[in-house]
C-alpha cells in the first residue's frame, strides 16, 4: 500500500538501526572446551592428556599431530607450541560412580575431582599437577594445601624462593611437587593462559641448549677429512711410496716381443709399392692439407 492513506510508517520503518554484534554463547563455548579435545574436536576419551597452557586433548590426537603436521588444518594455532610428547602429561582422572549411562546426554561429567566429589564440567576451576598427573578441583586443593595454588608461575619468575620452598605431597597418589611451579589450570581464561604462556617461554629459555649428534657426528668427519687432506699437501707428510720393482724376466720378455714386433713391420713396408707407401705416414712427416676425401683429386680448399 502506497500514497493512499491507508499505510502509516513506523520509526523503525524509516530509520534503520545498527544491529548488535552477534554473542556467542558461553554454554557452548564451555561445553567445547571441557567435554571435546581442544585438537580433534572430538569427544574426550581416556588416556586425556594436558598441555602448559592447560588444554584438554585426546593423546591419539597429539600422536598423530606429531607424526603429520598437516593432519589438522588449524593445529599451529592450537598446539604449535607442542614440540614433542615431552611437552603434554597424562591426566589421572576419577571417574564418577556410578558411571553416566552410554545413552546419556554427551553434557553429563564422566569424571569428579576425588576431594570434594565435583563434576569436571567447567562449572568450577581445576587445576592438575604436574609430576603426577593428579586432577583436582582449585577449591578442594587449596582446603587441603591451606593456601591458594599459583598456576605454575611464580617459580619461573621466583627461581631463587622455588629453591628454598618446602615440597607439598599430593593427597591422591603421594607424589611430592612444589605448590607455586607445579600446579596448572585447566581451562584457564584468556588473561590467566597469556600468564602461562609467558610463563612456559621463560621456562624453555632456561633450559640447556642440546647438540644434535648428528650434526656432532658430521662435523667431526669433515675436520677429519680437512686433516687428512693438509697431511696430503704438506712436504712433511708421508713421502710417496716408491713403484714396485718389475720381474727381470717379464721386462726381458716385453723388450724381445717389441723388438720382433719391429721387424716384422720394416719387413711388410719394404715389400709395398709406392702407391701402398703413400696411404701410411709416419710421425715425422709434414702434415698434408688434404685429407682422404679429396686426395688425388682437385680442389681450391687443398
Amino acid at each position: 500500500m502506497g500514497n493512499d492513506g491507508g499505510s502509516i510508517p513506523d520509526r523503525r520503518d524509516l530509520v534503520k538501526s545498527k544491529k548488535k554484534a552477534e554473542q556467542a554463547d558461553k554454554a557452548n563455548q564451555t561445553r567445547a572446551v571441557w567435554f571435546f579435545c581442544a585438537l580433534s574436536k572430538r569427544p574426550l576419551q581416556e588416556p586425556i592428556v594436558s598441555c602448559a597452557l592447560g588444554k584438554l586433548y585426546n593423546k591419539d590426537a597429539i600422536i598423530e599431530h606429531l607424526l603429520d603436521k598437516t593432519a589438522y588444518g588449524d593445529a599451529a594455532k592450537i598446539c604449535g607450541h607442542i614440540r614433542s610428547l615431552k611437552d603434554i602429561k597424562l591426566l589421572k582422572l576419577t571417574p564418577r560412580s556410578p558411571p553416566p549411562p552410554p545413552d546419556s546426554s554427551a553434557d553429563v561429567a564422566k569424571f569428579v575431582c576425588p576431594l570434594t566429589f565435583k563434576e569436571v564440567n567447567g562449572g568450577q576451576p581445576f587445576v592438575y599437577i604436574l609430576t603426577c598427573g593428579c586432577v583436582f578441583s582449585q577449591s578442594g586443593l587449596r582446603t587441603v594445601l591451606g593456601s591458594s595454588p599459583s598456576n605454575g608461575i611464580s617459580a619461573a619468575a621466583e627461581s631463587s624462593a622455588a629453591e628454598d620452598e618446602q615440597l607439598e605431597v599430593c593427597p591422591q597418589c603421594g607424589t611430592k611437587f612444589s605448590r607455586s611451579s607445579n600446579i596448572f589450570m585447566i581451562n584457564p581464561p584468556l588473561e590467566e593462559e597469556e600468564r602461562m604462556y609467558a610463563a612456559m617461554e621463560l621456562r624453555r629459555s632456561l633450559e640447556p641448549v642440546k647438540k644434535s649428534k648428528k650434526r656432532k657426528a658430521g662435523a667431526d668427519a669433515v675436520a677429519d677429512e680437512v686433516a687428512t687432506k693438509k697431511n696430503k699437501a704438506s712436504p712433511e707428510g708421508h713421502s710417496p711410496s716408491p713403484a714396485p720393482g718389475l720381474n727381470p724376466k717379464i721386462s726381458a720378455a716385453s723388450r724381445s716381443l717389441a723388438q720382433s714386433l719391429a721387424v716384422e713391420e720394416a719387413k711388410r713396408k719394404a715389400g709395398m709399392s709406392d702407391a701402398v707407401k703413400s696411404l701410411y705416414r709416419s710421425k715425422n712427416d709434414a702434415p698434408r692439407k688434404e685429407t682422404f676425401m679429396t686426395m688425388g683429386t682437385f680442389t681450391r680448399y687443398a
